[in-house]
C-alpha cells in the first residue's frame, strides 16, 4: 500500500518512545524511575473533577459550538485579561482538546508552503514537525547555555528574511526551564511589528514560574492582533488526560481556527468544558501548593545533578525541567539516555529529542517525588564511575 508523502515530514515525541521502552523493562521486573514525561504527578483538584461529574449528571453530553461553550470562553477571556493585563473578549478565544491543536491549527491557518517559521531549538519537537507538515521551512533559533537558554534577539534578527511569516516563543520553556525577560519580549515585539510577523506564544507553563510574574508578549503595544497566545489546563491543574487547552487570538483568525475545529474534532468534550470553568473560577490553593513543591524538587534535582561527575546544571526559572550539560561525560546525549535507562533504571530524555542544538544535554523532568528524584540521582551517580573512567581513557 502507498502512503502520502507528507507523512515523511511528520515527527513525534521521543518521551512517549522512552516511556514505551521503560514499560517493557518494568514488565520484565525492572524498577524504573520515570523522569522523561512532562506531566505533573499530582491529581486533578477535586472541585474540578466534581464539576465534570455534575455536568455529566445534568446531561451535558452533547455537541457544543466548535470554538467552545460561551461561558468557558468568557471565563478564559476574563482570566487572561486579569492575569496578562490585556483586553480580551470571548470572540478572541477558541477552546481545543489540549494545547497542541492551537499550535497545529494556527500554523495551518497562517503559514503557506515555502514560508519560513523561526522556532526555538532545543524546543518542543512538535513545532518543527508541524512547520514541515504544512510545507514551510523550519528555521531554528539556537538557545544557548551562556545566555541561560534564552534566545539571542540579535541572532533572531539575522534569521528574519522576506519569507519569514511567524516566530514561535515558549516561556517558561520546555526543555530548559528558561524564562524570557521583559526586555527580551520588548525587543522581539519590535521585530515582529517591524517585519509584520505572527508570533505564536506557547505559555502552557505560565503558572509554573519561581520568581517574578509571568508576562506575555501579546500585551505589548501592537502585539495583540499579531499574537496567538496558547495556554491550557494540562500543567497548571494536572489535567493532561482531560485534553483541554485554548488559544487567544484576533477574532478573524479565531473564526478560521473554529472552522478547522469543526472539520477535525467537532468540539471539546462538553463536561470537560464545565470542569474548565471551575478550574479557573474555583480555589487556586492546589496550584500554589504544586508550584511550591516543584520549587522544592528543583533544589533537590539541581543540587544532586551538580554533584555528579561530568554534569553541570543551571537553575531553571520555570516549568519543571532541569537541562544539564553532560559533555564532560564523553558520551553523546542519546547514548547516555539509553545507558541510563537500560543499565541504571532511570528514564529521561536526550537533549537531541528537542532538536539538534540539544546535543550535549539531557532533560530531567522533576515531576516525581523527592524520594524518587534522590533514587534516580544515586543511580546516575553510581553509573557515572563507568563513563568517568571512559572519559579519562579517551583523553
Amino acid at each position: 500500500m502507498k502512503y502520502a508523502n507528507r507523512m515523511n515530514n511528520l515527527g513525534t515525541e521521543t518521551a512517549f518512545e522512552v516511556l514505551a521502552r521503560a514499560r517493557e523493562l518494568e514488565a520484565q521486573g525492572r524498577n524504573i524511575v520515570h523522569l522523561q514525561i512532562g506531566e505533573p504527578d499530582f491529581d486533578t483538584p477535586g472541585n474540578v473533577t466534581q464539576a465534570a461529574i455534575d455536568a455529566l449528571k445534568k446531561g451535558e453530553t452533547h455537541y457544543t459550538p466548535s470554538a467552545g461553550i460561551l461561558p468557558l470562553r468568557q471565563t478564559i477571556a476574563d482570566y487572561i485579561a486579569k492575569d496578562r493585563g490585556m483586553k480580551v473578549a470571548a470572540e478572541n478565544v477558541v477552546v481545543t482538546p489540549g494545547g497542541k491543536p492551537v499550535l497545529f491549527y494556527t500554523i495551518f491557518a497562517c503559514v503557506n508552503p515555502g514560508d519560513e517559521v523561526i522556532y526555538p531549538n532545543p524546543g518542543f519537537p512538535i513545532y518543527e514537525s508541524v512547520i514541515e507538515l504544512v510545507g514551510a521551512t523550519p528555521v531554528p533559533i539556537p538557545l544557548r547555555e551562556q545566555n541561560e537558554f534564552r534566545l539571542d534577539v540579535k541572532e533572531l534578527e539575522k534569521l528574519i528574511t522576506p519569507k519569514t511569516t511567524m516566530i514561535i516563543l515558549n516561556s517558561p520553556h520546555n526543555p530548559t526551564g528558561s524564562v524570557l525577560t521583559d526586555k527580551d519580549l520588548e525587543q522581539i515585539a519590535a521585530l515582529a511589528v517591524k517585519h509584520d510577523l505572527w508570533v505564536l506564544s506557547d505559555e502552557i507553563y505560565s503558572r509554573i514560574i519561581y520568581q517574578g510574574k509571568h508576562n506575555t508578549i501579546a500585551a505589548l503595544p501592537g502585539m495583540q492582533q499579531r499574537t496567538i497566545l496558547m495556554d491550557g489546563y494540562s500543567k497548571t491543574y494536572a489535567m493532561t488526560g482531560w485534553r483541554l487547552g485554548y488559544g487567544v487570538m484576533e477574532p478573524q483568525l479565531a473564526k478560521h481556527v473554529a472552522r478547522l475545529c469543526t472539520n477535525n474534532h467537532s468540539c471539546v468534550t462538553s463536561a470537560v468544558q464545565f470542569a474548565g470553568i471551575e478550574a479557573l473560577k474555583g480555589p487556586q490553593e492546589s496550584v500554589t501548593k504544586m508550584v511550591a513543591e516543584f520549587q522544592r524538587r528543583r533544589g533537590v534535582i539541581v543540587e544532586g545533578i551538580n554533584r555528579i561527575k561530568g554534569f553541570k546544571c543551571l537553575m531553571p526559572h520555570g516549568a519543571f525541567y532541569a537541562f544539564p550539560n553532560i559533555r564532560d561525560t564523553g558520551l553523546k546525549a542519546k547514548e547516555l539516555q539509553v545507558q541510563l535507562l537500560e543499565k541504571a533504571g532511570v528514564a529521561l530524555l536526550a537533549g537531541t529529542a528537542f532538536g539538534a542544538h540539544g546535543e550535549g544535554y539531557l532533560r530531567f523532568s522533576y515531576a516525581n517525588s523527592v524520594e524518587n528524584l534522590r533514587k534516580a540521582l544515586e543511580r546516575i551517580k553510581k553509573a557515572s564511575t563507568k563513563w568517568t573512567s571512559r572519559t579519562v581513557q579517551t583523553a
